[in-house]
């Protein structure tokens, strides 16, 4: 596995870790579709929060929300509503959020972590 690969894989377990601790049920990672991918899905209360996470080492290329622009927004928008469609039962009567996970650090598991909440 390429070590991008295994950054990218490290934040998302932090991710999770962080999410699962605010309260937040998993419900689905890497969910695919022809569209694309959706990192982390997850219940919170009455909201079905599709999470990106953006991982890096430094901010030598930015920090890692930038990379997060509204073409990226409005694809996370339509990956969300392709997996309402494709998880009807899970997804009657809530609320969506797209929301972000960036981390910076040389080591995911302790990087500097910070949370968007609601990305429109």
């Amino acid at each position: 596995m390429a070590a991008k690969d295994e950054l990218g894989r490290a934040g998302e377990e932090r991710a999770v870790a962080h999410l699962t601790r605010l309260g937040y049920r998993i419900l689905d990672r890497n969910w695919r579709c022809d569209q694309g991918e959706l990192d982390i899905v997850a219940l919170h209360q009455d909201t079905l929060a599709f999470v990106e996470v953006k991982t890096r080492r430094t901010l030598d290329f930015g920090h890692p929300f930038e990379a997060i622009d509204a073409s990226k927004r409005q694809r996370l928008w339509r990956l969300a509503h392709a997996w309402v469609q494709d998880h009807r039962r899970e997804s009657l009567g809530r609320t969506l959020r797209v929301e972000a996970i960036g981390i910076v650090g040389a080591d995911p598991a302790i990087g500097a972590l910070e949370h968007l909440r609601d990305l429109r």
